[in-house]
C-alpha cells in the first residue's frame, strides 16, 4: 500500500468533481475545489474520520468494500479504479457494473455531428446517450423507460418493428453475442444478470442463440432502416470504443448527394414530431 500516492490521488479526484455532478448543492460558502472530504465519505458509506485518514496518508489498508465506495463516490473510470486498487495493495477485481456515465467530451462529439445520427451503447447494448438526429432517425428515446432503452431486450421481448432494420436478425444476434461478452465482464452485476434471466425466461430465439455461446461480432458496415416518414434510409455505421468505459459510440451517416443523405437533412428538420398523425 503506497499511503503516499493514494493520499495525493484521492484528492485530486475529489477536487476534480462538483457538488453539482453528485447532486449535492453548490453553496456559497465552499473554501475547497470539488467536494469537502466529508461529502465523499458519505457518498462512499464510510465515517469522515476514516476518509480524512486516508487523504493525510495515514489510514489504515482499506477493504474491497471501502475501494468500490471510494470509486463509485469519485465516479473513477475503469483505469482510474484499477489504479486505486493498485495504489491501495489489491488486485483489482472485476468491474462492479457497466458504466452508464458519458464522457462530457462524447456527449458535446454528439452535439457536433448535426448531419450524422449519433448514439451512446453501455456493454448491455442500452442506448445511454443520442443526437437529435439519432432521435429523428430512430426514436425518441427521451420518452422510454430505461428498460425500452435497451437494444437486446427491444430486439427479443417487445413485438413489432425494430426501427425497420434491413438487417434485424443480423442484428439481433450480434447484440445477443455483445451481452453474453459483457456478461463475463460483469458477473455479479444484477442488473446484468437479471437481464439475462428476462431475456431466457421470454424468447426462445434469445435462448438458442445465447446457447451457442458465440461472442464474435462482426463490425457492422452499411444498413437501411425504413422510417415511417421518409422512407428507407440507407447509412454507412461505423463504431467507436470508448475503451476506459466500455462504451461504444455508433455513428450513422449517408453518402453525400445520395437520396439517404436529404433523407437525413429532412429529418434534421422534422425532429421527433408525428407529421403522420393528426395534431
Amino acid at each position: 500500500m503506497d499511503r503516499r500516492e493514494l493520499a495525493g490521488f484521492l484528492r485530486s479526484r475529489r477536487e476534480r468533481i462538483s457538488p453539482a455532478d453528485v447532486g449535492l448543492p453548490v453553496g456559497t460558502r465552499r473554501r475547497t475545489p470539488g467536494l469537502r472530504r466529508e461529502e465523499v465519505a458519505q457518498l462512499a458509506f464510510i465515517s469522515t474520520e476514516y476518509y480524512t485518514r486516508l487523504e493525510q496518508a495515514r489510514g489504515p489498508h482499506p477493504s474491497r468494500e471501502v475501494l468500490a465506495g471510494l470509486a463509485r463516490a469519485l465516479r473513477l473510470s475503469d483505469a482510474e479504479r484499477d489504479h486505486l486498487h493498485h495504489l491501495a495493495g489489491a488486485a483489482p477485481g472485476p468491474p462492479p457494473g457497466p458504466s452508464r456515465e458519458v464522457p462530457g467530451s462524447i456527449l458535446d462529439l454528439l452535439r457536433r455531428l448535426p448531419q450524422a445520427a449519433a448514439l451512446v451503447l453501455s456493454a448491455v447494448q442500452e442506448v445511454i446517450a443520442w443526437n437529435d438526429l439519432a432521435a429523428a432517425l430512430m426514436e425518441d428515446f427521451s420518452a422510454l423507460s430505461r428498460p425500452d432503452r435497451n437494444l437486446v431486450r427491444r430486439a427479443f421481448l417487445r413485438e413489432g418493428w425494430l426501427y425497420g432494420l434491413s438487417d434485424a436478425e443480423v442484428f439481433a444476434r450480434g447484440a445477443v453475442r455483445r451481452l453474453r461478452a459483457a456478461a463475463a465482464r460483469y458477473p455479479d452485476d444484477p442488473e446484468v444478470t437479471a437481464l439475462v434471466d428476462e431475456l431466457l425466461a421470454g424468447s426462445e430465439d434469445f435462448a438458442r442463440l445465447w446457447a451457442a455461446h458465440d461472442v464474435r461480432v462482426a463490425a457492422p458496415l452499411r444498413k437501411t432502416i425504413h422510417h415511417p416518414l421518409v422512407g428507407p434510409v440507407t447509412v454507412n455505421c461505423d463504431v467507436l470504443d470508448i475503451t476506459d468505459r466500455d462504451q461504444q459510440v455508433v455513428i450513422y451517416t449517408a453518402d453525400p448527394g445520395s437520396p439517404s443523405a436529404e433523407a437525413l437533412r429532412l429529418l434534421s428538420v422534422i425532429g421527433t414530431q408525428r407529421m403522420d398523425v393528426p395534431g
